[in-house]
Parts: C-alpha cells; structure tokens; sequence
C-alpha cells in the first residue's frame, strides 16, 4: 500500500501562495488547508488578508474565517482542527494542500507538538535561586549531564534558562527532554512530505507588500479595525498586522500615513522574519517566482506526486 503524500506551499506574505495553491488544487483536484495563524479568524478578512470568496469558490478551502476574534488560538488547536480538514480530504480520496507563512503552526504539522509540561514556577524559582545566591550553573549543568546527556550536549552551561527547563521537564514527567523529544511525531512519520517553498528578491517582495497594504486601504482596512476596536479582541487576535498601527491612528496617536508607512515596515519585516525560519528547514524545495512561471511549479509538483 502507497503511503499519501502530502503537499505543502509555504514562504512570506504576499509572495504568491494563493494563487499558485488554487492552480495546483484544480490539477490535482486537490483541497487548500490554510495554515495562516490570522486567517483563521472571522471578521477580519482585510487584515487577515483571507483569500476572497471568489478565490475559495475555485477550489475547496479550510480553516479560513472559523473563529470568532474574541478567542485565544494557538498552534495546538491549529494541529488538531488542520488533521481532522486533512483526515476527511484523504478519505474522500483527494489531496490536501497545506498553505500559508505561519512557521510554527506548519512544523507543528510536520514534525509534531512537544509535549512538554506546564511551567513550574515554584521548581523554577529554587533553581534560579540556586544560581543567583551560588552561582552553581555549572553545578546544574552537570546534575543535568547526569540526568539527559544528550540535552547537556546541545545546552551551553551558561544557557541557564535552557539548563532550568530541561531540569524541570524531568521533574514534572519523570521522563528527559531527549525522551520526549523522541516519541513527538509529526505528519513526517506517517506521510510522504513535499515541501515547496516560494520566494522572491527582496526588493520585488517589498514591493508587493507595499501595494498590498495600499490595496487593504482602499478596500476599508480603517472601517474594520475601528469595527473591531468596539469589540473583545484576544490577544492573538490582536496581534495581525495592522491592527495596533491603525488603532494607534484611530487613537491619535499617528497620522494614518504614518500609520501606513508603519504597517508596510512592520510587514516587511514580518517577511523577513517569515524567510529566516524557512530558510532554516533543508527540506523545502525553493522556486523564485520572478523567474519560475507558476505552471512549471504545479508541473513540477505534479510528477513527483504521480
């Protein structure tokens, strides 16, 4: 029996992972899984930069305006809600496509969840206590050698915070950081994964970026977040770009070009930051989309699927 592969299209905001992902559902006849940590959110379609409906109604697509912006969300709920889209798209025979620049939420898919114990703040405070009144961070460090050898490899001695949390790890559970780490299974350990990340110069990206935050101006992006300002909004919610910039504008406390030019800044260094967690995964396969046509990514994708 051949194991299901499963595609994943990820990069920075604005490069173009909608519109390729929407060619690739209708060659495939596939079905799209946002794996966007604002999309998920209802209400806030400009900021959240949903895809439109006329874009869904081309191709299937999930976990896109399912919550309310009252409502804490986290990559925990992500994996679960993402599966369960995942489970039913395979049983109908179809192939999911996971979409989107949330790096967090698509490791948590494809490499699994720690599962880590809460904090102990009552453990963490006697070791820190331990440091600051006797300076023993080698003396942890060493309990720690003792305890996870493997994890003392990788944690300096003086990476105290690390040192801490692998020590109370093994407090709370009984069991390493190096065990734990081990039995955390992702969708790599069942599936076949193809990766496809997409990319462009950083001057061309920047200038998408910037005539998406214009085109989110023209098309109410002030009207939605002063909506959005009369209503409870978790503090997940309130972390999409956009929000705080226009409600600082709102407030008075910028000129809405300020504003503006502070949300254009703010997300192109949200891409920046995007490219540096994807550039760090050696699995993705890379297309530059300013000298790759769309159709030869699909094709591409295509033959290594059948």
């Amino acid at each position: 029996m051949s194991v299901p592969k499963i595609v994943f299209l990820v990069g920075p905001t604005a490069v173009g992972k909608t519109r390729l992902a929407v060619k690739l559902a209708k060659r495939l006849k596939a079905e799209i899984i946002s794996c966007d940590s604002m999309q998920v959110y209802k209400g806030m379609p400009i900021l959240s930069q949903a895809p439109p409906q006329a874009v869904r109604n081309k191709a299937p697509h999930h976990l896109i305006g399912t919550i309310s912006p009252s409502k804490e969300y986290n990559a925990a709920r992500f994996r679960v809600e993402a599966l369960r889209a995942m489970r039913r798209i395979l049983k109908m025979g179809a192939v999911p496509i996971f979409v989107g620049g949330s790096g967090l939420y698509i490791k948590a898919l494809i490499d699994g969840l720690f599962p880590a114990p809460k904090a102990d703040s009552k453990f963490r405070a006697r070791m820190q206590n331990i440091i600051s009144r006797f300076d023993k961070r080698v003396a942890l460090h060493e309990r720690l050698s003792k305890i996870d050898p493997e994890a003392a490899k990788r944690i300096h001695p003086n990476d105290s915070r690390r040192v801490i949390r692998a020590l109370e790890i093994f407090h709370s559970t009984g069991r390493t950081f190096t065990e734990l780490k081990a039995s955390t299974r992702g969708l790599k350990d069942e599936f076949e994964i193809m990766i496809i990340g997409l990319t462009r110069p950083r001057e061309e990206l920047y200038k998408r970026i910037d005539a998406r935050v214009d085109e989110m101006l023209k098309a109410g992006l002030v009207n939605e977040v002063k909506g959005l300002m009369k209503a409870r909004v978790s503090r997940t919610a309130r972390a999409v770009l956009g929000f705080e910039e226009i409600a600082s504008f709102l407030k008075g406390g910028h000129t809405q070009d300020e504003a503006i030019e502070l949300l254009k800044k703010n997300t192109r260094n949200f891409a920046k930051a995007q490219a540096t967690w994807f550039n760090a995964d050696a699995r993705i396969r890379w297309f530059d989309l300013s000298k790759t046509k769309d159709e030869e990514i699909v094709n591409f994708i295509w033959k290594r699927l059948y």
